[in-house]
């Protein structure tokens, strides 16, 4: 969601906040701003819009001083404009706060501050916090801090300077992440890692109730009853480099482009001598004999991930799965306890609805394993084991390579399992991490028939689009596949819906005659996977009921398949063959490519899609 910087060195504070915020901009904003501690006090500046428009205004009229705090604000409470941007202010305008998260109880801590006699000039809930620390403040910013988040209810992770300590930032979370970055002769707030690494690679991940204050010469943590907390720092292995487009025309493309790689990364670190090893797991192999059902929770990608991964996991390691969106889990009665292994796939680690699952899940006894790509994140700090996906950082809002990387982990668990469980032979087992480490070769086969913009996925955007405002905006996309590529029908039509803003669906292609034939007629484009399988003849009669209401076909087929051309479909694109097990991984990289190529010729932000953020921190 929204992104928080704060520094306190050597350096122009303005400088590194807007280096900073850049960094931050694929989580989703609507409006930007700093505050900056100077001889003048605290000098306050917020635009609505893109970064460039408070850029510009700093351009023409920088401010001085090297202690500051920034913000892109997503909103929540409060339309977008200036007024509602953040840092906010307390009345004596020597305070100022930036805050991601949502405070629940703000209305009666607002109404309480108007009878105190404070003033608010925004309808966010973020401003009754400068207001309450303004309220306790007696010389020690930091206590008033720890008084004021006593406190809220609700989420958050702020960043706070105040006038009077002009060469000092105070941090403080609950249930939204914050980082400090450790630097010499300066040091750093920000609520991910991007933000900082143009300075340091070394960082402290804070826990719930934990504060930070940091200076110029050093950090100090603490809980919120004063007790200090030691924490060593964390080395962040991944460069700046790989948080730019490095020469891509959007991250999106560029995230889809590194799959290969990716999946190339988690085999390497995860096989050794034909056998799949977790080393990091911590939930031992006697305790995953115990378990006697799986429970995967996730959100959006992520969950489309864990539907595939049922598939494979009740097929092969024999042991019954469900799959459940994160914001259900918890407001359920889900059944669940210490036969059950719960796990938990998020690629920022940081989903609120996920922490929240993994927090019940626990409460009622299971064991918890996250699957999650950040390191040193909530989800993988609270778990009992997990599994990193080391996809490294995922700019684009709409999640490529990260579904590949869970999807890789998915697999490695499955055969890990099966091999534990002795539900496979071992030279199945052998057989299928032979397959398995084919398809990165694969995938970069595939990938390399799309290098060139404009190729056959480019062709097909435009020819959609001019079909599409030729029907007057009428035209949608249906995505209909069986078996263990139906949650990537899921997932196309997502990532479709996500940065094109077009209206899409996915089917089981079973389903089709309880429902969505009814939408079939001349306007509806159909993305059919038909790659080989054993649903394969199905997948042919969908497609001839279809034709036969004069949809119009994109099938996704096996390369060298002659008998789908006899079905006479609109438009055709090929995946390598591979088992059909693995298949989802090739599959997935027309429908992402599909998705990205309409966004383009649209001419929609695909990387910053409207109303989307790249982390949801908050319900």
């Amino acid at each position: 969601m929204c992104g928080i910087i704060g520094y306190v060195g050597n350096r122009k504070a303005q400088d590194v906040i807007l280096k900073g915020l850049s960094r931050l901009e694929y989580r989703g904003y609507d409006s930007a701003g700093a505050a900056i501690l100077n001889h003048d006090g605290v000098d306050l500046i917020k635009r609505q819009g893109k970064l460039k428009i408070l850029a510009d205004a700093l351009a023409k009229k920088p401010i001085e001083g090297k202690t500051g705090i920034g913000h892109t604000r997503w909103a929540t409470h409060g339309i977008p404009n200036d007024r509602n941007a953040h840092p906010h202010t307390d009345c004596t305008g020597k305070i100022a706060v930036v805050h991601n998260g949502i405070i629940e109880n703000y209305l009666e801590l607002k109404n309480s501050l108007l009878k105190d006699g404070h003033k608010f000039s925004s309808q966010t809930d973020t401003e009754v916090i400068p207001h309450l620390i303004e309220k306790f403040y007696k010389g020690d910013l930091e206590k008033a801090v720890v008084k004021a988040i006593k406190l809220l209810k609700g989420s958050y992770a702020i960043a706070v300077v105040h006038k009077d300590s002009p060469d000092r930032v105070v941090g403080a979370r609950l249930d939204s992440p914050l980082v400090v970055g450790i630097g010499k002769g300066e040091n750093f707030i920000a609520s991910d890692v991007p933000a900082i690494l143009d300075y340091t690679n070394s960082v402290l991940y804070l826990d719930n109730n934990e504060v930070v204050t940091i200076t110029r010469s050093g950090v100090k943590v603490s809980d919120i009853s004063g007790g200090q907390i030691n924490k060593k720092p964390v080395k962040i292995k991944w460069d700046i480099s790989a948080a730019e487009k490095s020469g891509y025309p959007h991250f999106m493309l560029k995230e889809i482009f590194e799959q290969a790689d990716v999946l190339r990364k988690v085999l390497e670190e995860r096989t050794e001598r034909g056998k799949v090893s977790f080393e990091e797991l911590k939930i031992t192999d006697a305790e995953l004999k115990k378990f006697k059902r799986i429970a995967i929770v996730a959100c959006g990608t992520a969950y489309h991930a864990g539907l595939t991964g049922k598939y494979m996991l009740e097929e092969y390691a024999k042991i019954p799965v469900w799959v459940d969106t994160s914001s259900e889990f918890r407001y359920r009665d889900p059944i669940v306890g210490p036969g059950t292994l719960v796990i938990i796939v998020s690629q920022s680690g940081e989903t609120a609805d996920s922490l929240a699952a993994l927090r019940e899940a626990k409460k009622r006894g299971a064991k918890v394993l996250g699957i999650c790509n950040v390191l040193g994140s909530s989800i993988a700090r609270e778990a009992d084991g997990v599994i990193y996906t080391h996809a490294g950082p995922e700019i684009a809002v709409a999640s490529t390579k990260a579904y590949t990387a869970q999807l890789g982990i998915l697999y490695l668990l499955t055969l890990y399992l099966a091999r534990l469980h002795k539900t496979i032979t071992p030279a199945r087992y052998k057989g299928l991490l032979k397959e398995f480490e084919r398809v990165p070769r694969l995938m970069d086969d595939l990938l390399g028939e799309y290098r060139s913009e404009y190729n056959t996925i480019a062709a097909y955007a435009q020819e959609f689009k001019r079909y599409y405002f030729a029907r007057q905006n009428k035209s949608y996309f249906l995505y209909l596949a069986r078996n263990i590529n139906f949650p990537n029908a899921l997932e196309g039509a997502l990532k479709l819906k996500e940065i094109s803003y077009i209206s899409a669906e996915g089917y089981p292609a079973g389903e089709m005659k309880h429902g969505p034939i009814a939408l079939i007629d001349e306007n509806p484009w159909v993305v059919c996977i038909a790659t080989q399988s054993k649903t394969y003849d199905k997948m042919l009669s969908n497609i001839q009921e279809i034709k036969a209401r004069g949809g119009i076909i994109i099938a996704i087929a096996t390369e060298g398949d002659k008998e789908i051309l006899h079905h006479k479909v609109n438009y055709m694109l090929e995946i390598p063959k591979v088992a059909e097990l693995f298949s989802p991984l090739l599959v997935v990289i027309p429908l992402q490519l599909l998705a990205y190529y309409v966004a383009k010729e649209f001419g929609y932000d695909i990387d910053q899609p409207r109303n989307l953020a790249k982390s949801v921190t908050v319900e």
